[in-house]
């Protein structure tokens, strides 16, 4: 690793793009919020059952309150770099090229996670619901997805605004008619069997990963309003670990562990009746679409700057990104190479290891190393034994995903 002034790292920058935006607090927070609600909130009640409500809980805490940290710390670095840098471009300036291609590595893996699990989960709901073949609903799911991707972030921005009000609707009126209606058996969410939490921890830290937005939220408030950015951060991971609690509150509560299915709203909806489970499905539909935006468009973009790509006006590398993104996980949920829960847990293991790790590094390179004073530090969530127990934790997640690759993990845990 080279500091800025010292390296020597022959590979080309990455491209800088687009010219200054503008976002408000709130803009952030939901940019937080979105890129977090998806495949994640449809698997922790499948991916609790065993462990009960209370171990997901402290998943929940412990899986949340580091990630925060771990975005807190890259929004420390994008504030003592003058470039509008993204994740990749960030690691290279402070850990050199190394450390580019392992945030490169962690997004990729993250983002393909994802997206295959929404191959799989998109095409069991949409069979559910229209009675189709699951490759013809993963193919119906795709095309909106792939269309609004290639049109870019103005176009996916626009998409993202108009859902995701809606997808909010549904969920709140569907908990809130789950408590008043059918009600929650307290047994149902009292047990708790602390041996299964490591699988759920590796599912929770999937479902708080959304580091790769903090520097686009740098991007648009370090200029106007630096200081909300860790406040937009912390309300939006809060608000994340809300919702994320209070589904398989409601799911497991009403149903219990044996009644759950691997996307939880197919079983939910059916319980409730009719009208509840096409309002469930069409929610867990939106909150897919949602991710797949963001993600898909976040993975296309770091393609381009991590090998230099021309993007705007070169239709044929945009095209190439975009089947890299899409085409793979859409084959590897189609042929059912990777369920919709084991999927997720190992992106969670993987990319949680490499972007719990290498924001420590940028911190420590950027504090010693950055171009300038920052509006803001992070004070006491930086201390060494918060910075040990983030890639203690996340390491272990990592760890256990190697050996459920394998198949060495003990029954009931994969």
């Amino acid at each position: 690793m080279t500091s800025t002034s010292e390296r020597t790292d022959a590979s080309p920058a990455p491209a800088k793009r687009g010219g200054h935006v503008t976002i408000t607090f709130w803009q952030g927070v939901a940019i937080i919020f979105g890129a977090n609600i998806g495949a994640g909130i449809l698997s922790l009640p499948y991916g609790a059952r065993n462990g009960g409500f209370p171990a997901l809980l402290i998943a929940l805490v412990v899986a949340g309150f580091l990630t925060t940290a771990s975005m807190l710390y890259v929004a420390e670095v994008a504030l003592r770099t003058k470039e509008p840098l993204q994740l990749a471009g960030l690691a290279r300036k402070y850990l050199g090229n190394t450390g580019s291609w392992l945030v490169f590595a962690g997004v990729v893996i993250n983002g393909l996670g994802a997206l295959i699990a929404y191959s799989s989960g998109s095409g069991s709901i949409l069979s559910t619901i229209f009675g189709i073949p699951p490759a013809l609903g993963s193919l119906l799911f795709f095309i909106p997805g792939v269309i609004v991707v290639w049109f870019g972030l103005k176009a996916t921005g626009r998409s993202e605004q108009a859902i995701t009000i809606a997808m909010l609707v549904l969920i709140l009126a569907l908990c809130a008619w789950t408590f008043i209606g059918p009600g929650i058996d307290f047994g149902f969410i009292s047990y708790a069997q602390p041996y299964f939490i490591i699988p759920i921890v590796n599912l929770a830290v999937f479902a708080f990963i959304a580091q790769y937005t903090v520097p686009e939220l740098a991007r648009g408030l370090a200029e106007h309003n630096p200081r909300a950015l860790p406040r937009a951060i912390v309300v939006g991971m809060c608000a994340t670990g809300f919702l994320l609690a209070l589904v398989p509150l409601a799911a497991l509560g009403m149903m219990g562990p044996d009644g759950i299915t691997e996307v939880v709203t197919i079983a939910w909806g059916q319980e409730l009746g009719q009208v509840a489970f096409y309002a469930a499905n069409i929610f867990a539909v939106l909150a897919m679409m949602t991710s797949f935006w963001a993600i898909a468009l976040t993975l296309m973009t770091n393609i381009f700057d991590r090998f230099n790509w021309p993007s705007e006006k070169a239709p044929w590398y945009r095209l190439a990104a975009l089947a890299l993104v899409a085409v793979p996980p859409f084959l590897i949920g189609v042929f059912n190479w990777a369920g919709f829960v084991s999927a997720l847990g190992y992106a969670g293991g993987f990319a949680g290891a490499i972007m719990s790790i290498v924001p420590v590094l940028m911190l420590h390179r950027a504090r010693r190393f950055g171009d300038q004073e920052p509006a803001w530090r992070a004070g006491w969530v930086s201390s060494p034994i918060i910075q040990f127990l983030l890639i203690a934790v996340f390491g272990l997640a990592f760890i256990y995903s190697l050996l459920s690759a394998f198949g060495a993990v003990p029954d009931g845990w994969s």
